[in-house]
């Protein structure tokens, strides 16, 4: 097992994204007793990714992991907690900073010029080549190899799609209420519904029948593509719920959906041999 110096870790400054202020009353925060949490970094490709880690230190490993993908926002305050909730439950859980070549989303006060000057120049393929050097990380650092899985939210629930059709070692994988179709571009040619036929890891997607920005219509379309592919993945809806319901520093945040989900998901994991 390697230690707290071995990693280098540093406690985070528990900020959340400027581009949604003030933080809502729902917030909830998850303490570090009887956890290994930190601020790391990531070889990959030449450089060092920021990410942040947190894992059991009560207990010896190796551990579960689960791959944290980010939101729209980048790895602020609600991603980092979830980390420290996953590892509650027994897992080393790492989020890396997926955006750190391109710029910080802290410097932007506007969501959509931060996905015009920001998100939507950061490349998929960059995205996961970094996310394979994460799960390679993971497993020299106390992780299982045979047991990786990820989740993501809103730009990361997409992107755990994408991943699950690109990784074979991934076990199991949950994206919350990330988009299915979409406008193509040079650094986002693919949607998840045109990687379901390439779906190697079992996925649970987790939506909001209130998403203005994820329509009903775009879920039936991935439900078609999902069975027309024979593909172990399963779509629950909320029909209350829109958009980021399980971001509880949002005022958009829906307790039931969000403990439904987190349930499913740890449920989703355990039945696919993570846990």
């Amino acid at each position: 097992m390697k230690t707290e110096e071995h990693l280098n870790l540093k406690q985070s400054a528990g900020t959340f994204t400027p581009a949604l202020s003030p933080v809502a009353s729902s917030t909830i925060y998850t303490d570090v007793e009887g956890l290994h949490a930190g601020e790391t970094t990531i070889p990959t490709q030449g450089e060092e990714m920021p990410a942040y880690l947190a894992r059991p230190d009560s207990a010896e490993g190796p551990f579960p992991v689960v791959i944290v993908v980010q939101e729209i926002f980048g790895v602020h305050e609600h991603i980092r907690d979830v980390c420290r909730r996953l590892a509650k439950q027994g897992y080393l859980a790492v989020a890396p900073e997926l955006y750190f070549r391109e710029g910080d989303p802290n410097q932007f006060n506007d969501i959509n010029e931060l996905f015009t000057n920001l998100v939507s120049k950061v490349p998929d393929r960059q995205v996961l080549a970094d996310l394979d050097h994460t799960a390679h990380w993971a497993t020299r650092h106390g992780g299982d190899a045979s047991r990786l899985a990820m989740t993501g939210f809103c730009w990361g629930g997409r992107i755990t799609w994408l991943y699950a059709a690109h990784n074979p070692q991934l076990k199991a994988a949950v994206a919350w209420y990330g988009k299915l179709v979409g406008n193509k571009s040079l650094t986002m040619p693919k949607n998840p519904v045109d990687v379901a036929v390439d779906l190697s890891a079992p996925v649970l997607g987790l939506y909001g029948g209130q998403d203005t920005g994820i329509p009903q219509e775009s879920i039936e379309s991935m439900r078609q593509a999902i069975r027309a592919a024979n593909a172990d993945a399963e779509i629950i809806v909320y029909p209350q719920a829109g958009h980021a319901f399980n971001a509880d520093y949002r005022p958009n945040y829906d307790a039931e959906a969000a403990e439904d989900g987190w349930q499913r998901m740890l449920q989703w994991f355990e039945k696919y041999g993570v846990a």
